[in-house]
């Protein structure tokens, strides 16, 4: 054969899977060079035959990922008519997997795409969370979709990266009676900002066993009754002022506590949408 074959990798989207499979079969065949050419957002015949035709002309075959039955009926009976080796990739599989479930598709192209952006987003937000943790940075509290706010082991941090997977890009920032909170706090917008509050008695509680994880002395300040209640007491003055929600975190998981963040985002989404 003159010309090297070709193998059209076709896809009604943008054909990153069809290709990937093309390939993974490719380097089977260590004695053959073939080239590949993906021809993505095919949607009508005619994209169709201009493909066959190119297939045709240059002794080529086609690899095809096309989710709707029309389109991928038509190239299989128009490939095999023009004498031109076609592979369904992903026609065979979708009709064992409706035969198993009992499901019919969707037939919708590019949701394998939708899927990938999905889970991009979710990798940014958790990067979010690990960069603007602990207010290490004050400039992601203007750039969050939400910014937690407490003093020192009130779940900021589990909560910020379990709303990360929920794709929503947390900051959380530590409230700490000798130093002033940043600027930016009092910028944001207060329907951004959640307070995280707990009891003194928890808290006692929780530092106490921390600090006997830590092997410290569970009597150091950081445990003193007497200053967790002036911290809880910074802390409500602080969001007083920013005049945000307050969610009680004392005995709840951390589910819980996003879930009750989430509610309150989606109901005033749902308001600002009417």
């Amino acid at each position: 054969m003159d010309k090297m074959p070709i193998i059209y990798v076709v896809s009604d989207s943008v054909g990153e899977t069809a290709e990937l499979v093309t390939k993974a079969a490719v380097s089977q065949f260590k004695k053959t060079e073939l080239t590949i050419k993906r021809f993505p957002f095919v949607e009508d015949t005619s994209n169709v035959d201009e493909v066959i035709s190119l297939a045709k002309q240059d002794g080529g075959m086609i690899a095809y990922t096309l989710v709707r039955p029309e389109i991928s009926g038509y190239m299989k009976t128009a490939a095999e008519r023009a004498g031109v080796i076609s592979c369904d990739i992903l026609g065979p599989l979708m009709n064992q997997i409706q035969l198993q479930c009992g499901e019919t598709p969707l037939y919708e192209p590019g949701l394998v795409h939708k899927l990938d952006e999905d889970y991009f987003k979710k990798i940014e937000a958790i990067e979010f969370a690990v960069k603007y943790d602990d207010g290490r940075d004050p400039r992601g509290i203007l750039k969050a979709d939400i910014v937690l706010v407490g003093v020192s082991r009130t779940s900021k941090t589990p909560l910020s990266q379990y709303l990360a997977h929920k794709r929503y890009k947390v900051a959380n920032v530590p409230i700490v009676p000798e130093i002033d909170p940043p600027e930016e706090l009092f910028l944001v917008p207060k329907e951004k900002c959640f307070g995280l509050r707990i009891t003194s008695e928890k808290l006692n509680q929780i530092r106490q066993e921390r600090l006997i994880s830590l092997g410290l002395n569970q009597k150091a300040i950081y445990a003193n009754i007497d200053r967790i209640k002036e911290e809880i007491d910074y802390f409500d003055s602080i969001v007083e002022k920013i005049g945000c929600p307050v969610i009680d975190v004392t005995n709840k998981a951390v589910e819980e506590s996003a879930n009750v963040i989430m509610n309150i985002i989606l109901k005033k989404t749902s308001l600002n949408n009417k």
